[in-house]
């Protein structure tokens, strides 16, 4: 879902400023504009699915003179900040025949009640009280040029303003375009424009507000004389008891769990594309959207009494799961590597790492949050995940075992207070063990790394029959391990895949795939690629049999989904 604020000139002839934030609070777009036209265009990508558009200009206007009865009450709460809201009426030129704001509504095909449940909506808003609310402020910054303000004095303002969005915000380049100009600046008009798009950032982020926390958001007026929607006054609304936040978030999250659920497999299917690309070697991804029960439980979590979740919409972080088991400890270390080279990363946290440097054995595993890099926005594969973020849990077979049982017992089931230390003293001798486990399967597979392989790891479904033309699955990973004594054991299923990429090469002997490679063998595909993960070795092999061959590799029938890509790495490989 987008959240977009509009600085809305109410003439067509001043700038209007335009800005766009995800669920994370992530800015996605912002420019100034003019023409309703260029709004329109701007705006398309972001407000064709779900939508809260805040606009700061009058979305409904009816009264002759005077101010409507949203701004008479606005400006009796917000008098004393210097916050009061400026009169509109049917009698100024500009709401003669309508507000902008309200065409700009119908053109974008929103729905303008305040009190909508649609999924597509404007709302109006209006910055300067929200910004005394949001900012904690004494009174409004006066960084709008009126006479008796002097250039220093709108900077100093404006620059302020800007630093207290950038705690809830998380600004990109243009943003910071925007502050250097702002500190560069010698003239009032080179800040104007600035100032449209900083408001425009203040509105997005009042609509990303407004939709996580309803109840700490007035609405003045309504929809029949006109309304202003501004974060509340602290008192202006009756503080919500806590049974009553959490039921609020619970009632929130239910009604877009369809949609969490949908999230949770695409964030699943990104996560095992990139895996396989990269030809790590893992077990199984599995995804889940925490359930409904499961939130309403950790919404209400206290600590010696003290709520651990004020917001428990913003701070549940685990909402979207996605679990990767793999073999062993390097195994994990590679798939988050690899996950911190292609997605954004925005925690990562070594359980396991916490116990040990707390002198004991415990829970291990590698929590990463992570959210699909910019590259990947507009992909309609990632419809639901965009501007989400996902808990990537990271683990080994043996302390996937662990937690499972550890959890069904300690949290499923009921340890007698007689048995719980004994339990205690249980569960971290079992964790001791297993990592001295973990360690020794590390090693087995070290070894047989190093020296000749036979068919360990492939099962008779995977072992190629008398019959079959293709490289023998087994023949070809002993035959892998020697080429790329560096690399990490890829997937089975990977050797019998490339076998038959080899096949369509007319490939069918270990000598005939040593004589196709024997071209590349003195350049360091590794360096070409700037590989900052592992690659595993049927990755390796891929990246040679695209070296050697070029465009005729990229062209073969078992290539065919992922012709841009491979197309992509052998303009590196060439680079």
């Amino acid at each position: 879902m987008y959240f977009i604020g509009v600085d809305l000139a109410w003439g067509d002839r001043s700038p209007t400023g335009l800005a766009v934030v995800d669920g994370t609070s992530r800015l996605l777009h912002l420019s100034a504009v003019r023409s309703d036209d260029e709004i329109a265009e701007a705006l398309a990508p972001y407000v064709t699915g779900d939508c809260l558009v805040a606009i700061d200009a009058p979305l409904v206007v009816t009264n002759p003179t005077g101010s409507r009865p949203a701004e008479k009450a606005l400006s009796k709460d917000f008098r004393r900040f210097e916050a009061g809201a400026h009169p509109a009426n049917t009698g100024k030129p500009e709401f003669a025949h309508g507000t902008r704001g309200g065409r700009v509504a119908e053109r974008l095909d929103l729905d303008i009640d305040p009190r909508s449940a649609r999924s597509r909506r404007a709302i109006e808003v209006y910055p300067h009280p929200a910004t005394v609310v949001l900012f904690d402020l004494p009174r409004t910054l006066k960084y709008k040029n009126k006479r008796g303000r002097d250039l220093d004095g709108l900077r100093e303002a404006l620059l302020t303003l800007m630093s207290h969005v950038e705690t809830v915000v998380d600004v990109d380049e243009t943003w910071r375009g925007l502050r250097a100009q702002v500190e560069q600046a010698t003239r009032k008009s080179e800040l104007r424009v600035v100032e449209d798009q900083v408001d425009a950032v203040v509105c997005a982020y009042v609509a990303l507000f407004a939709s996580r926390s309803p109840d700490r958001v007035t609405t003045y007026g309504d929809l029949e004389t006109g309304y202003i929607v501004t974060p509340a006054l602290p008192g202006a609304e009756p503080e919500l008891a806590r049974e009553d936040v959490v039921r609020a978030a619970v009632r929130a999250y239910d009604a877009q769990h369809a949609e969490l659920r949908l999230a949770a497999e695409e964030a699943a299917a990104l996560v095992t594309r990139i895996l396989d690309e990269a030809g790590i070697n893992y077990l199984t991804v599995t995804s889940r959207a925490k359930s409904v029960a499961s939130f309403a439980e950790k919404a209400g979590r206290t600590s010696a009494g003290v709520p651990l979740y004020s917001d428990p919409l913003t701070q549940i972080t685990d909402q979207v799961g996605v679990r990767v088991i793999a073999y062993v400890v390097s195994d994990v270390d590679a798939v988050a590597d690899l996950l911190g080279d292609q997605v954004v990363v925005k925690d990562d946290r070594d359980m396991g790492q916490d116990a040990i440097s707390a002198g004991g054995f415990g829970y291990a595993s590698r929590h990463l949050l992570i959210t699909p890099d910019p590259t990947r926005e507009g992909d309609p594969a990632l419809a639901h995940l965009e501007g989400r973020t996902a808990q990537v849990q990271v683990r080994t077979v043996l302390q996937h075992a662990w937690a499972e049982f550890e959890h069904d017992i300690r949290y499923k089931g009921v340890v007698p207070e007689e048995h719980a230390a004994d339990f205690d003293r249980r569960f971290t001798l079992a964790a001791g063990l297993l990592e001295l486990a973990d360690r020794e399967f590390a090693e087995i597979r070290d070894r047989l790394r190093a020296g000749p392989r036979g068919s360990v790891g492939f099962s008779e479904d995977e072992i190629d029959g008398d019959l079959d033309p293709r490289l023998d699955a087994r023949e070809l990973a002993a035959f892998l391990a020697g080429q790329y004594a560096d690399a990490g054991w890829s997937r089975t299923d990977h050797y019998a895949w490339i076998s038959g990429l080899l096949l369509e090469l007319g490939i069918t002997s270990l000598d005939e795939l040593a004589t196709a490679l024997r071209p590349v063998a003195d350049l360091d595909l590794n360096a070409r690629m700037d590989y900052r993960y592992p690659p595993g070795a049927v990755r390796r092999l891929d990246d040679a049999l695209l070296a050697s061959f070029g465009q005729t590799y990229v062209d073969l029938h078992g290539n065919a989904h992922r012709v841009a890509l491979l197309a992509s790495r052998l303009e590196r490989l060439r680079g």
